[in-house]
């Protein structure tokens, strides 16, 4: 039988800005990657999220990104290999603390936007994420983008990582998600995410933004949570998913 993870970005509210429906996406979700504190989240904001997926019975991963609350984490930032061991390693200890204190245990990490994207292709950042997790704990999952460097650095090291594909992103033909300042970079429309995921689960295929159709591994799939038409994607792609008799779990 087919199997697959379903997870979403959270906790990505600041204060008294209000982002996503938490909430009533951790209903659809097996696993989260909650904010901390850099591109977005707060301290309040992560106790909550820690809490929600705890009651939700939803695995929670770190989400850390670049120190850029200004561009939600999302743009370029010219950053050194130590540098990027020592900001990983400083944000997944802190929402650690929160899960601790919960009772709670951590079971992945997933960068953020502007660094995730990085590391896909770089393989000196690569190396630095990975050494960060593995040096933290080396039980914890490295998602990162299927086939990426990020995936390959985490193997090397010893972790265990899941392929990650995205629902609501287009593809280039190199694998590499379509930058999100190109107009056809996000997919708006749940039936086309849904054809789409159910391609990469099923046929190990999806077709890029110019219509070549590579091979890629789904271990898991993710939905943004920031995204206008989150919920509605997350509640029908999991429907098809069960249709097809595709089981739906967070990652072991």
């Amino acid at each position: 039988m087919l199997s697959v993870d379903i997870n979403c970005d959270l906790g990505e509210s600041f204060g008294v800005y209000s982002i996503g429906m938490d909430e009533e996406v951790l209903k659809f979700v097996t696993s989260a990657n909650i904010a901390c504190g850099f591109h977005a989240g707060d301290p309040s904001t992560m106790r909550k999220t820690v809490q929600l997926c705890l009651q939700n019975k939803v695995a929670i991963g770190a989400h850390p990104g670049l120190q850029d609350l200004q561009g939600f984490g999302r743009r370029n930032i010219d950053i050194t290999p130590e540098e990027t061991y020592e900001i990983v390693l400083y944000q997944i200890g802190a929402l650690n603390a929160f899960v601790k204190a919960e009772g709670g245990r951590l079971h992945h990490v997933k960068p953020h936007g502007a660094l995730y994207n990085m590391a896909a292709k770089n393989r000196s950042l690569a190396d630095s994420i990975a050494r960060a997790v593995y040096d933290f704990d080396n039980q914890l999952l490295l998602y990162g983008l299927s086939g990426s460097e990020l995936v390959k650095a985490g193997e090397q090291i010893g972790l265990r990582c899941a392929n990650e594909v995205f629902a609501d992103r287009t593809y280039q033909d190199d694998c590499a998600l379509t930058p999100r300042n190109q107009k056809e970079a996000l997919i708006e429309d749940a039936e086309e995410a849904t054809v789409q995921v159910l391609s990469m689960i099923q046929q190990q295929k999806v077709k890029t933004v110019y219509g070549k159709e590579i091979s890629i591994q789904a271990d898991t799939i993710c939905v943004h949570g920031d995204g206008l038409e989150a919920l509605t994607f997350v509640k029908m792609i999991r429907k098809k998913l069960q249709e097809e008799g595709i089981h739906i779990s967070a990652i072991k």
